[in-house]
């Protein structure tokens, strides 16, 4: 597969952009672009402008992927060059709504970790939440990596009220991890539902971009393949 759509990734929480790595390695090998968007987590709006610095440096048409908070961000930009949206367990405001408010829709799982600010106003994730909640399904060598590398989140990141979410106006797709300790099926049911995106199901861990990063990969391409038909 050659194409000329680039598929441009957001990270979510306590995340960077390498955890995205074999999703992009896959994409590259089915011979399409990738660009892993860096946020800053400080605020919603930060996130956005630094989504859209990136959507204006790929330039051409763009699939946009998000992961978990990182939904709320793609849901959010403007950029005309974005042709669809692709959620990978992710959140998806609506208009009004905050990344909070579908994050705690229900009852958290139980091994779900307890989230409080640090002296700095911070939201780290706890390390025993990465073998309980976060990554599960893991090596442990990769859970080793995703604590090492993660980045806190600012709690004004997911207070901020959403625009008009942008999976109104385009094209989306779900992957909806079905053993999500960290955010519930049934919310990520109830948001895809709601949005009218065309979902596939995966019986894994909140971190499919890690764990199974040939059914993410898979979903990427079939986007990208809609949306270069449709150019």
């Amino acid at each position: 597969m050659s194409s000329d759509v680039t598929v441009v990734l957001a990270h979510g929480a306590w995340a960077d952009g390498s955890s995205w790595s074999r999703v992009i390695t896959g994409l590259w090998a089915a011979g399409v672009r990738a660009a892993a968007a860096s946020l800053p987590l400080t605020t919603l709006q930060d996130d956005v402008a630094a989504l859209d610095r990136t959507l204006e440096r790929v330039g051409g048409p763009v699939v946009l992927a998000a992961h978990a908070y990182a939904g709320g961000v793609i849901g959010s930009t403007r950029a005309a060059n974005v042709t669809a949206l692709v959620y990978i367990a992710a959140l998806a405001p609506d208009e009004g709504e905050t990344v909070a408010d579908v994050f705690y829709r229900t009852t958290p799982h139980p091994d779900a970790p307890t989230l409080e600010p640090d002296a700095h106003g911070l939201l780290w994730l706890p390390a025993e939440a990465f073998p309980a909640a976060f990554a599960q399904n893991a090596s442990a060598e990769d859970r080793a990596l995703l604590e090492a590398v993660q980045r806190p989140i600012s709690p004004e990141c997911i207070t901020a009220a959403v625009g008009r979410p942008l999976w109104k106006d385009r094209p989306s797709w779900y992957l909806l991890a079905e053993d999500d300790r960290m955010i519930p099926a049934e919310t990520q049911r109830f948001m895809a539902e709601r949005m009218g995106a065309t979902v596939r199901k995966h019986g894994g861990d909140h971190m499919p971009l890690v764990t199974a990063p040939s059914v993410v990969t898979d979903l990427l391409l079939e986007a990208v393949d809609t949306a270069a038909r449709g150019l």
